[in-house]
């Protein structure tokens, strides 16, 4: 068995899931913004969508070994490009859809600086959950943010490191860690959890460009290109929107 195949976990979009079904691999910061879009598609005549959630750089590492997926979000540029690079994403299918934001997330209003990410430091946090660096773009994002505001240092032995964004927030809703910084996506999708959180300021990291490819040796390359013209429509953008991304396509 190939060594991806010990590591996927699926979710089904649909009630039946067949062999031909369209198979994304997709970031996990952007699984349930995803699944909306999806619900939207196949309401709107769309086909069937299996999805496989988790860190980019998994994805990307499952990718190389064989893993048979039609189309890859990912949670930054690089990975997607270097897929290009060697042969095994298509050149003219790259483009960006969806420009993240990184938060700051507390179980309490008390617990967050009113002087916003930089006043962090000084409220002691019990523990600090960010998804990793190395394998996440959000976790790089997070541990650029600390040290362009100078607390990576006072903060580092605090950070719980996650595999990926959704466990740094699971973290933070179960009560094991004090504060977090995650996806923006979470905190717009999770209004039933207690918490409350501010926006990280874009200056402090780079930008977070997510950026979609149609794989190569796609199983349905067909259905991979009819699912990525809709994710660029203006209807997957309202979607979108809803979950505190950025879009390059207006909404309705």
């Amino acid at each position: 068995m190939p060594r991806w195949a010990l590591c996927i976990s699926l979710l089904f979009v649909s009630a039946s899931v067949g062999a031909a079904d369209l198979r994304v691999a997709v970031a996990s910061n952007f699984l349930l913004p995803l699944e909306a879009v999806v619900k939207a598609y196949v309401a709107d005549g769309g086909e069937p969508v299996q999805i496989s959630a988790g860190a980019t750089g998994h994805h990307y590492a499952q990718i190389i070994n064989g893993a048979p997926y039609d189309v890859f979000l990912a949670a930054d540029q690089a990975r997607p490009q270097r897929l290009i690079d060697v042969g095994l994403a298509a050149t003219d299918s790259r483009f960006t859809y969806a420009l993240g934001r990184l938060v700051l997330w507390s179980n309490t209003a008390e617990q967050l600086p009113a002087e916003g990410l930089p006043g962090l430091a000084k409220r002691s946090p019990r523990r600090l959950a960010i998804a990793n660096p190395r394998l996440a773009p959000y976790g790089r994002a997070a541990r650029e943010a600390l040290v362009a505001t100078r607390q990576w240092q006072s903060l580092k032995a605090v950070v719980v490191q996650a595999q990926n964004v959704g466990q740094a927030f699971q973290y933070a809703v179960t009560g094991n860690v004090s504060h977090a910084l995650v996806a923006a996506s979470y905190v717009h999708a999770k209004a039933n959890h207690p918490g409350e959180w501010i926006l990280v300021d874009r200056r402090w990291h780079g930008p977070i460009r997510q950026d979609a490819v149609r794989l190569t040796n796609a199983p349905n390359p067909a259905k991979a290109k009819a699912f990525m013209t809709y994710l660029r429509s203006p209807a997957a953008a309202q979607v979108l929107k809803a979950f505190g991304y950025d879009t390059a396509v207006p909404a309705p």
